[in-house]
């Protein structure tokens, strides 16, 4: 578990931790010498069950935080509600976290405002899509238009004049998505490298990665490459190591898989009645007091609640 007072740094000392964890998101997502790979959180719980787990960063999902605040994957959240949820996941563990802008939530002052948020914030990292506002989840029907490539551009330029290298900015390419082709895609990341993207995230809907192997493929590491294989989760990983690919993002798998937990274990006490056969088959008591440290606030207490019985 992090320092809970990192937080509350306001001053020079929360943006000298705050590159420090941009430094280290860069050596993971940047880096064609290994494959890296950043899974989803939605909020503390999710992200410290992350860090458990052994993963080196998180990806703070924009589906999944959205799912979590009971909205749909369309810019229904607000920007500062989105905010707040990324504050409790970079609380919640010491790892870089990689947050899912959307498009900005708006045209580049939108953008850079939330840049400017997420890294008060203590966010590592920041994904912006060349989609129109407000966008849609990219799997959710057919229609999906494209921001103009001169317009995105001036928002990635707008974040990067706001937050330097204090974030890394990830340039996520949409153009599979829309239907555009491999020729779009190939233009719109030449020009979002020019704009100063540190990495490119290309996405599709393709059950098949061949599309998104043809991209690596024709791109040739000009920036790395970060992929999200929500729909072509067959493909083996030996395959992203061979194109050089330099990150894969788990893009919504915490949550999906407490949504399946719970509507099971509330089925069955529905059922029930009784909730004897189910203690078994989940968290105990000692599980989530541990994960979130109790045994230091016990040791607080002591220390700063009673002190005075501490010299007696």
């Amino acid at each position: 578990m992090q320092d809970q007072s990192n937080s509350l740094l306001v001053d020079g000392s929360a943006y000298e931790l705050n590159s420090s964890r941009a430094d280290t998101l860069r050596s993971e997502i940047c880096s064609t010498a290994k494959l890296s790979f950043l899974m989803e959180a939605h909020d503390g719980l999710s992200a410290a069950i992350v860090e458990r787990a052994g993963f080196k960063g998180i990806w703070a999902s924009g589906l999944s935080i959205a799912c979590s605040l009971g909205y749909r994957d369309a810019n229904e959240a607000s920007w500062s509600q989105f905010v707040d949820v990324v504050e409790r996941i970079v609380d919640s563990s010491q790892l870089p976290v990689l947050v899912d802008g959307d498009g900005g939530f708006g045209n580049f002052n939108n953008a850079r405002l939330l840049a400017r948020k997420l890294r008060v914030r203590g966010v590592a990292g920041v994904a912006l899509e060349d989609s129109c506002f407000p966008k849609l989840n990219s799997f959710v029907g057919s229609r999906h238009p494209l921001a103009d490539v001169d317009e995105f551009c001036g928002r990635l330029r707008a974040v990067k004049d706001t937050v330097a290298n204090e974030l890394v900015l990830v340039a996520r390419i949409e153009a599979l998505i829309a239907g555009h082709g491999m020729n779009e895609a190939i233009a719109r990341a030449h020009a979002y490298r020019e704009a100063g993207a540190d990495a490119i995230l290309i996405h599709s809907r393709s059950s098949s990665a061949d599309e998104i192997l043809s991209f690596a493929d024709a791109w040739q590491n000009r920036l790395p490459v970060i992929i999200v294989p929500t729909k072509y989760y067959r493909t083996p990983t030996c395959e992203y190591r061979r194109a050089e690919i330099s990150t894969v993002i788990w893009a919504n798998h915490s949550m999906r898989a407490a949504v399946a937990a719970m509507r099971r274990v509330c089925g069955r006490i529905f059922a029930e009645e009784h909730v004897a056969n189910i203690e078994p088959d989940i968290a105990s008591l000692e599980d989530i007091f541990e994960l979130f440290s109790y045994d230091e606030l016990a040791e607080a207490e002591t220390r700063y609640l009673y002190p005075n019985k501490l010299q007696h």
